[in-house]
């Protein structure tokens, strides 16, 4: 594709993700209840069907209020915006377990213009991986609502082994090692390198 052509395709779909944001922006956004998302041909919930939670900490008043948000959709708290871009779990049959939200936060300042403070991933198992900063707002995923297929069956538990070995001793016939009895002489002990020098 040439660049000339490329250029209105990404205006297009960057202005079509513009309007999408606009929705829920006067109120927290509540997605409608549902038994369970929807699941697609791979088996994986859709990305506009997922619903994450977002914890928002105003650290003035120490007041969190949680919002429920479909990617796409944005709340708005009095003079700042959290947009939901996108969320995801990891497989059930993954070993480390995570829950991110790609969230983009915007701000009123006192001149009245709104700017973004933050835009990334959000990871509510190590929330200091990536953080919001800002001397108010503070964002944290909670959860995110999905589905994965079937994954891959559990490893097999390990086979355990003994010690002993089935393999015939070496050196022919098997010595028997008994301990010395008491009335056993003593063994020597070897010669002290003093004894040798006087030798």
């Amino acid at each position: 594709m040439s660049r000339a052509a490329a250029v209105p395709l990404l205006l297009a779909v960057a202005l079509a993700g513009c309007g999408r944001g606009q929705q829920a922006q006067n109120g927290p956004a509540r997605p409608a209840a549902s038994a369970a998302p929807a699941v697609n041909a791979s088996g994986v919930t859709p990305m506009a069907q997922r619903v994450a939670v977002l914890g928002v900490l105003n650290k003035r008043n120490g007041i969190v209020k949680n919002v429920a948000l479909h990617p796409g959709q944005s709340a708005r708290w009095k003079d700042m915006i959290v947009s939901l871009r996108a969320c995801e779990t990891t497989a059930p049959w993954e070993q480390e377990k995570l829950t991110g939200a790609f969230v983009q936060v915007d701000v009123e300042g006192a001149d009245q213009r709104w700017r973004r403070v933050f835009s990334g991933w959000l990871y509510k198992e190590s929330p200091s991986l990536n953080v919001v900063e800002h001397a108010v707002y503070d964002v944290s995923p909670k959860s995110c609502e999905m589905t994965y297929p079937a994954g891959p069956a559990a490893p097999a538990a390990p086979v355990t082994s003994s010690n002993r070995s089935s393999a015939p001793k070496s050196g022919g016939a098997a010595v028997a090692r008994t301990a010395p009895s008491a009335d056993a002489p003593a063994a020597t002990p070897p010669p002290s390198a003093a004894d040798n020098k006087a030798t």
